[in-house]
């Protein structure tokens, strides 16, 4: 793990300053995307820009009255709300997180709010085929051979006339079938509420799940985590697919079973897996899926673009504003 790293704004000349801790900004924009100054002189800012584990976090946060979480990049359980003395408002990026443990703030008096949910959506559809794409078209390995001078390896499979499988068929599932209709591309869906009707009125054909596993060239997933859905994806749904299927995962990690997956791309019984989720995240450097070579990875990606950004940090400075009005916005519901 790197050094702790961070950049801290002060603009206040005397007295106690409100603290601001903003978490995980790996690309170090929240400086440049928030407008702090709205807040006034009595502002203290300290952005880190790397993943803090819990034992750090109470040792680094402890000064802190305000915690901004990226996503769910950084866990605020029990054990470390309990070790932070002067913590008073957490703000969270997007409009849901499960990384939190709000019965733990609210004995506290802790109030938690949330900003908008940004482009996420559209955003995390065209990732998942920028993923679709570079796997048919093997883009990791033959951009790298370009530059080491090489000069076509591989052979590459058209997404026209397949089948795309939809694990879900919510919001996002539907933005993902309406691009694979543009590519001319079949499209069936399960998800356990998934009706005829719904699958229609989007385009898509509903099977069971049994066989979208065993007849989807393209098999995305597109479901909200929940003990119902973890390790929705196992041994047994792996072993259905077909050897020249892709399996992507643009939306929990935990949604399929890791190390089934990891045997099944070490066995070859499928083409690959295109991944932007893990279980444990960032992904340890050591870990088995970023030696395999049909394992097309990126570090969750989906909702990093610059307008998302852009709105995240203008919502965590209208929060503050409001919370320090005494008129709270965007509080989250504990339900």
């Amino acid at each position: 793990m790197n050094d702790a790293a961070s950049t801290e704004v002060s603009n206040s000349p005397v007295g106690r300053s409100l603290r601001v801790a903003v978490l995980d900004d790996y690309q170090r924009v929240a400086l440049e995307y928030g407008d702090w100054e709205r807040l006034g002189p009595d502002l203290d800012v300290t952005v880190f820009d790397r993943n803090l584990d819990r034992e750090e976090g109470k040792v680094a946060l402890a000064p802190y009255d305000v915690l901004c979480l990226m996503r769910e990049r950084m866990a605020l359980p029990s054990g470390l709300i309990e070790a932070l003395p002067n913590l008073r408002l957490v703000i969270f990026t997007g409009v849901r997180t499960r990384s939190i443990d709000f019965a733990a703030l609210a004995e506290r008096g802790i109030i938690a709010c949330h900003t908008g949910g940004g482009e996420m959506q559209p955003a995390t559809a065209e990732l998942t085929w920028g993923l679709i794409l570079s796997a048919m078209r093997h883009l990791p390995s033959e951009m790298a051979g370009m530059r080491d001078s090489g000069w076509q390896t591989t052979v590459g499979t058209v997404l026209e006339g397949r089948t795309l499988g939809l694990l879900g068929l919510g919001k996002l599932g539907q933005r993902v079938a309406t691009i694979g209709a543009a590519f001319g591309m079949q499209r069936i869906a399960w998800s356990p509420n998934l009706t005829a009707e719904r699958a229609e009125a989007a385009g898509v054909t509903l099977v069971d799940k049994d066989r979208l596993f065993a007849t989807s060239d393209v098999l995305t997933l597109h479901m909200v985590l929940s003990p119902a859905t973890q390790h929705l994806v196992g041994a047994f749904e792996l072993g259905l697919m077909r050897p020249e299927a892709l399996l992507v995962n643009t939306s929990r990690g935990p949604l399929i079973d890791e190390n089934a997956l990891i045997e099944t791309l070490r066995a070859g019984r499928i083409r690959g897996a295109a991944l932007d989720v893990y279980d444990q995240e960032p992904l340890p450097a050591d870990h088995p899926l970023r030696s395999l070579g049909n394992a097309y990875l990126t570090p969750h990606l989906g909702y990093v673009t610059e307008g998302s950004y852009r709105l995240f940090f203008r919502d965590v400075v209208s929060v503050i504003a409001a919370w320090r009005a005494g008129a709270p916005i965007n509080v989250a519901s504990v339900a």
